[in-house]
């Protein structure tokens, strides 16, 4: 059977009713996608493809999400805007640009953590993890919302991303620090759903590590 196409048109259509952070995200996947010569051929017109040269090194995972922070931390990405009844449930385009690049990052992590036996994917994630704290500690300096904001707002696919972090922090710590650690995660960011991610937790963990976790529920 012949595969379908996916038709130009209806793909447009489609994109214009997205919400901008879906279309942010989907974006940078797109790059991701396309090799250099097209990137250039598609920012000619909108941006200087001078100021978009690559470095001769490619920078590793873990320093581009320090690079990342560093951004947030900057406040970059905050952009705030006049808030009133019409417009209380929108995100301002910084906030949507950090919500796709975040998403972006943490799948990088996701899949570097099904390969990678060092210690960098783990440090990675801590990153991200130490972000997404930010926001929850409603300090107002990282991102701007209109409404009251919270981590859950960025949509975290806990179901992947934990499992990959704990398959990193389970190699790289031991019995004890693997149970407060994956616990203190757990209570940070999931609401409901809880006893799932311990399970998780000790799928991935090694017999002592396991014997740990049950000590700390």
């Amino acid at each position: 059977m012949t595969k379908q196409l996916i038709d130009p048109d209806k793909f447009r259509r489609a994109i214009r009713q997205l919400p901008d952070e879906q279309i942010y995200r989907m974006l940078s996947y797109a790059v991701e996608m396309l090799p250099p010569s097209k990137l250039e051929r598609l920012a000619r017109g909108y941006l200087d493809p001078a100021q978009l040269q690559s470095d001769d090194r490619q920078k590793t995972l873990l320093e581009e999400v320090r690079i990342f922070e560093k951004a947030s931390l900057r406040g970059d990405y905050y952009e705030s805007f006049d808030v009133n009844w019409k417009n209380s449930n929108e995100m301002s385009k910084g906030t949507q640009a950090w919500f796709a690049e975040f998403g972006q990052l943490l799948d990088g992590c996701v899949k570097q953590a099904r390969k990678d036996k060092g210690s960098q994917t783990l440090e990675a994630f801590e990153v991200v993890f130490r972000l997404l704290r930010r926001i929850d500690e409603g300090t107002d300096d990282l991102l701007f919302f209109a409404d009251e904001g919270g981590s859950w707002q960025v949509g975290v696919d806990w179901t992947k991303v934990l499992p990959a972090w704990f398959a990193c922090l389970s190699r790289a710590v031991g019995p004890e620090e693997y149970a407060r650690r994956a616990v203190e995660v757990i209570d940070a960011f999931i609401g409901s759903g809880r006893a799932k991610h311990l399970s998780a937790a000790s799928r991935a963990a090694t017999p002592k590590q396991r014997k740990a976790l049950q000590s700390h529920n």
